[in-house]
């Protein structure tokens, strides 16, 4: 049986019209098993409020889901039951505020700027972007999103950089640096970022092998930044 078969098996349909028990019974359908359920929680946590995010901009509800299987790979066996969730909460009466709350308190650490959060920041972006541009109501509730996540301005500037670049990839900002940043302290940051966003972290905080598209992306967003940034001192 399926991670998402197993959810099902337990909330039955009455989460039709309270997606929120999807988030208490995740805590308990897998407490004996913290991967699987650190798993379960993050694609739970990007299908929903990519179904929140798309009654915000108007798309379509069946492109979106076609959308997210085809950018994160969904295995055909698990389809049915990401479109039963995205259904899910798209017909919740409850705002995608009190929903993200408690997406922000599946972190656990507490603390501002965490990962995980970044993770699901990141799959909203690439959702967002499927269609190759993001409206501006989609990008407005992603920076309410992480306004709710507690991923501060600066923060979220950097990872808004890897994914809006109307005016091209600035490769500082994709940093979060300064243009006037010493070399040495860009490769130091560099380094940090990179070694935060390799495939293996994101396993250990729970991201799925379906949705590791978010790593590899970041990962050449950053090599590609620091690239630039590396040729362009040396030909200073």
């Amino acid at each position: 049986m399926s991670m998402f078969s197993s959810l099902f098996d337990t909330i039955g349909e009455t989460a039709s019209t309270a997606f929120s028990g999807v988030v208490e019974a995740i805590r308990t359908v897998f407490a004996g098993d913290p991967e699987t359920r650190r798993k379960v929680a993050f694609s739970v946590a990007v299908i929903a409020l990519s179904a929140k995010m798309a009654k915000a901009d108007g798309i379509v509800a069946p492109e979106e889901v076609r959308a997210f299987q085809e950018i994160f790979a969904i295995p055909q066996a698990e389809a049915g039951n990401v479109s039963r969730l995205y259904n899910l909460a798209k017909q919740d009466v409850a705002g995608y505020e009190a929903y993200a709350e408690r997406v922000a308190g599946m972190c656990g650490s507490g603390h501002a700027n965490c990962a995980m959060l970044e993770d699901v920041l990141d799959g909203l972006f690439h959702i967002a972007k499927a269609d190759g541009v993001i409206h501006h109501k989609e990008l407005e509730f992603i920076a309410n999103v992480a306004d709710i996540f507690n991923i501060d301005e600066a923060y979220f500037d950097r990872i808004m950089a890897r994914h809006v670049h109307p005016d091209g990839i600035n490769p500082y900002a994709v940093l979060g640096l300064a243009e006037t940043t010493p070399f040495d302290e860009v490769k130091k940051r560099y380094r940090a970022l990179a070694s935060e966003s390799h495939p293996d972290r994101l396993r250990a905080r729970g991201v799925p092998e379906e949705f590791l598209t978010i790593a590899n992306d970041r990962m050449a967003a950053l090599n590609d930044a620091f690239a630039v940034i590396e040729k362009d001192r040396a030909a200073a």
